[in-house]
């Protein structure tokens, strides 16, 4: 395990006592696990509405735990925009720029992904609005993720006990994976996620042991255990995610030069003050309008607007869905003055206030909009 490469975990061990591992930066940049039910300074999210899946990363520093599905809706959008800026940065670099480059690893272990979907879908049916997509644009932000190239050092571990299509978006999106791990699986199971591996080889009982399909072949592998404390201890000895942060997430303020990109590029960017993950999670449906808060709209303080409306005249560094999540979750958020239908109304001083006063993360982290 010590001597494995960062960009190569261990899987467990095949015949003959040989290492199974996956390659996340040439192999496969995803993993989908079928089963019943950081060390390297990587940044890691558990999103886990079983909510006890994973009690020894509670609390590690680098690690995001998110239990609520209002919690996970948010991060997945968030972790779109992530990948969507890190595209952006890989192609201002170029083909030569180091991979490190661009941040450090993004690990998203996403737990039981058939109950999860469906609590994203329902979610997003109750808090939409008149004008929103129909899709949940957390989920539409997962696919992105799934899509997008492995040079962007964003890998999803998903677990799931019956890996649908259905529950994935499609058959096409669960080719994504071109790792599987199957353990104790049904035949209709290996045949819905392994078929072109042929016979499938027969299931068994014994305590970890999977078959690991890359490549158009099986490997039986006995898969790696670790008590909860062996895990806590594993993820907090090794290097922290501050170690892996490249030049480009410098905490020092001002303009920041990642292999002297041009001055008004966007690596040189990369060093701009952030509102927090919590009050601006981000939508992932919208553009952000060419004004900016620093350049407003003009428009009388006393004006009455939807929180639509705010964002795409007033307030266009803080999305829809981050005003949303502020007015349910932020006492300081200003009180409604009115409804236009069904919609509440805000003044427009008072949420120009709330903006210039709400807490913010330190000078450093990314400017995801």
């Amino acid at each position: 395990m010590a001597k494995a490469p960062e960009s190569a975990p261990i899987i467990g061990l095949g015949s003959g006592n040989r290492i199974v591992s996956v390659d996340l930066d040439a192999d496969s940049p995803h993993i989908l696990v079928n089963a019943s039910t950081l060390h390297h300074g990587s940044l890691v999210y558990v999103l886990d509405t079983k909510r006890i899946s994973h009690p020894w990363a509670h609390g590690i520093d680098g690690v995001t735990y998110c239990r609520d599905i209002a919690d996970i809706h948010d991060q997945l959008i968030e972790l779109g925009q992530i990948g969507r800026l890190r595209t952006r940065i890989a192609d201002e670099l170029g083909i030569d720029a180091d991979p490190k480059a661009i941040g450090p690893r993004v690990l998203i272990l996403l737990e039981e992904i058939n109950a999860t979907m469906k609590q994203l879908a329902r979610y997003w049916e109750k808090i939409r609005e008149s004008g929103d997509p129909k899709v949940s644009p957390a989920v539409d932000a997962l696919n992105e993720i799934l899509y997008m190239g492995r040079q962007l050092r964003m890998h999803v571990l998903l677990v799931a006990q019956s890996a649908t299509a259905r529950a994935l978006g499609g058959p096409e999106v669960r080719e994504q994976f071109a790792t599987r791990i199957l353990a104790r699986y049904s035949m209709n199971a290996w045949r819905m996620l392994a078929p072109e591996v042929h016979p499938a080889p027969k299931s068994t009982k014994h305590h970890g042991r999977a078959q690991v399909v890359m490549g158009g072949s099986a490997r039986e592998t006995q898969v790696l255990f670790f008590t909860e404390t062996e895990a806590r201890e594993w993820a907090t000895t090794g290097k922290t995610a501050t170690d892996t942060k490249p030049a480009a997430l410098s905490t020092q303020p001002g303009p920041v030069q990642m292999q002297k990109p041009p001055a008004d590029s966007l690596a040189a960017d990369w060093n701009t003050t952030a509102v927090p993950a919590a009050l601006d999670p981000g939508d992932g449906a919208r553009s952000v309008p060419a004004t900016s808060s620093a350049n407003p709209a003009p428009v009388d303080d006393d004006q009455a607007v939807g929180l639509r409306e705010a964002h795409e005249r007033h307030l266009p560094d803080i999305t829809v869905a981050a005003l949303r999540y502020a007015r349910a979750n932020d006492r300081t958020f200003p009180k409604s003055v009115g409804k236009r239908g069904a919609e509440f109304l805000y003044r427009v001083g008072d949420l120009r206030r709330w903006a210039r006063n709400r807490p913010r993360v330190a000078t450093g982290t990314t400017d995801f909009d």
